[in-house]
């Protein structure tokens, strides 16, 4: 079975699921209703071999993220801001070094 990584965008009545393979293909989209069992319905409908299971901090994270873990599914809370934050940092690393390199 492939490594499957599950996100997830909360919202008060529906949430997007989206599932990819270890290579970022797109394995399956969905929305369904914002809540731990709907999830875990859902993505054992889909499967198994689940890596990680994110979802955004937020006003529901906590729930959700216990809902899941209680599941059984690997989940973890991510701080977008720190998420695009990071990103933006390690580029500004990357184009530093090529830069360096040039010299």
């Amino acid at each position: 079975m492939t490594d499957l990584y599950v996100g997830l965008d909360v919202s008060l009545e529906l949430t997007n699921v989206r599932v990819v393979d270890g290579d970022g293909r797109l394995v399956h989209e969905s929305r369904v209703g914002s809540d731990p069992e709907t999830f875990a319905a859902e993505l054992e409908r889909i499967g198994g071999g689940y890596v990680r299971v994110g979802l955004e901090a937020g006003p529901l994270s906590q729930w959700m993220f216990f809902g899941l873990k209680e599941a059984g599914l690997p989940a973890v809370c991510i701080e977008a801001r720190r998420t695009s934050l990071e990103r933006q940092y390690r580029s500004r690393i990357s184009a530093r070094k090529t830069d360096i390199c040039k010299l």
